[in-house]
């Protein structure tokens, strides 16, 4: 058995937050080879920003090429020894950090919170999503299990999952600590090191889970973090000692990564945005409806590839969609909503709002005039209604607390607007029939649907992904398909028995 290297001294400790007032931080560096340490040629710093108050937090230190060189290079140092130890072992490190998140759960939830800007109970779902993906790297020595069969007199094929090597993630703001969890549970305990790249804009909540791994007994090396922007990104695709990349981003950059990724001959999984439509029919639920859809195209400010952004309404249903509105009015910036991350999202989704107004869009409930905290980049809930298919606010990602709303006489023609657009992540309809539930999850498209449910995110050990321009790749990244996009599988065809007969296999 292997024996994990001592942790390093805490260089960075816990977040000291346990409200909403500004609260300064560390610094974000580079985690490599278990030390903190700073950019070898880049001098870049980029400010990390507490959307909430408009005020820098931290700093976070750019990195480059040579630095995703050394995180590599310490990576594939730690690979053939962590890659040896037992993948029941190797699950134990995850047991222990599923452990140490709960006992931290809310100094993880004021950490997202503050460099995120999602309401602490929003920050709170996102901890505890997050510690699911770890519970779920915790079954992964059940779920692995070698097959093996007889496959012939005296012969054996058997079935094992090998890691590859040295792997690779970048993450994205909106979700700082889950989505980096929804690829290093799988990843880790499948046998591979890793190299994490989180955004620049939320990299803090990278330095305690790089501590909290260190401290759960993981070998230095195993896992590093590399600080950085499209560089890094670049490095990391362009790496020849690098066989696999996970991304989750914007659409344009996804189709970029996994082009230059793919160029390369690795393996790529990159998720994009979406523009998700719920249809709502008119018998569906009018209180179910309504706090649901409101729950979903507000949450997290809109700033989720899940979240609603456009209302298909099916013939008569003023009577919901007033419920909508009634609902989406209660909501409270500050309190039940977090500001969006930056001042330039703040101006570009008001621009959507702005541009719809003008084309003769009516705006019902009107976002544009919301404050919260002095300083904070804030919209509050906004619904247009009358929007034609065609227009930016219907077809465009808005990211941001915005749901356009689309008229149409029967289910196919909302059906057919569903298919026309050219993202296919999630598509939910709102009905108390079980035939008209059939038909629309039977032809939509997209990857993830539900049925009176906004957000129709898989749970584990179900995988998270969609289908046309919101993923670039083949399967899910999370659930059992994130385990075998970081393993390859091993065949092993074994005879011991002599006989006296012959097969074709001799």
């Amino acid at each position: 058995m292997s024996t994990a290297t001592t942790a390093p001294p805490v260089a960075v400790g816990r977040f000291p937050a346990t409200s909403e007032a500004f609260t300064p931080w560390h610094d974000a560096r580079h985690w490599i080879a278990g030390r903190w340490c700073d950019p070898r040629s880049r001098r870049e710093s980029h400010e990390v920003v507490d959307p909430r108050h408009g005020r820098a937090m931290a700093q976070v230190r750019l990195g480059g090429a040579d630095d995703v060189d050394r995180a590599v290079a310490a990576a594939a140092a730690a690979f053939p020894a962590w890659s040896e130890w037992p993948i029941r072992e190797r699950a134990q490190v995850m047991y222990r950090l599923r452990e140490r998140m709960i006992a931290s759960l809310d100094e993880l939830s004021w950490l997202v919170s503050h460099e995120n800007g999602k309401v602490l109970a929003e920050a709170k779902a996102e901890v505890e999503k997050a510690i699911e993906c770890v519970e779920f790297g915790c079954s992964l020595p059940n779920l692995a299990a070698g097959n093996q069969l007889e496959v012939s007199r005296g012969v054996a094929c058997e079935v094992a999952h090998a890691p590859l090597g040295v792997v690779a993630g970048v993450t994205p703001f909106n979700f700082p600590l889950m989505v980096p969890m929804w690829m290093l549970p799988q990843a880790l305990v499948g046998g591979n090191a890793f190299v994490l790249k989180p955004s620049e804009r939320v990299p803090l909540s990278s330095l305690r889970l790089a501590e909290m791994l260190a401290e759960c007994g993981l070998p230095a090396g195993v896992f590093n973090v590399v600080q950085g922007d499209r560089v890094v990104v670049e490095a990391l695709c362009d790496h020849p000692r690098v066989p696999a990349i996970g991304f989750v981003g914007s659409t344009r950059v996804a189709r970029q990564v996994y082009a230059r990724a793919a160029s390369h001959g690795k393996r790529a999984l990159c998720f994009g945005g979406a523009k998700n439509h719920l249809i709502v029919v008119p018998d569906a639920d009018v209180e179910l409806t309504a706090e649901n859809v409101v729950a979903s195209f507000t949450g997290c400010a809109g700033q989720r590839c899940m979240a609603a952004s456009v209302l298909v309404a099916v013939g008569e249903v003023d009577h919901i969609l007033d419920a909508v509105a009634r609902r989406a009015r209660t909501i409270r910036p500050g309190v039940d909503l977090g500001p969006v991350t930056t001042a330039a999202a703040r101006d570009r989704i008001i621009g959507y709002i702005d541009d719809a107004e003008a084309s003769g869009v009516k705006v019902v409930v009107d976002g544009r005039g919301a404050t919260a905290d002095p300083g904070g980049y804030w919209v509050g809930p906004t619904i247009l209604d009358g929007c034609r298919p065609s227009m930016k606010a219907a077809c465009e990602e808005i990211f941001g607390p915005v749901l356009s709303v689309i008229r149409v006489p029967t289910l196919d023609e909302a059906i057919a607007i569903e298919n026309a657009n050219p993202y296919g992540n999630a598509s939910s309809v709102y009905t108390s029939s079980g035939d008209v539930a059939r038909r629309t999850m039977e032809r939509v498209e997209a990857g993830m649907c539900g049925v009176n449910i906004g957000v129709p995110v898989p749970r584990e050990p179900f995988g998270f992904g969609g289908w046309n321009d919101s993923a670039f790749g083949h399967g899910n990244m999370t659930g059992w398909d994130g385990y075998r996009f970081w393993t390859r599988q091993r065949k092993v065809t074994s005879k011991w028995a002599l006989q006296r007969d012959q097969t074709w296999m001799s």
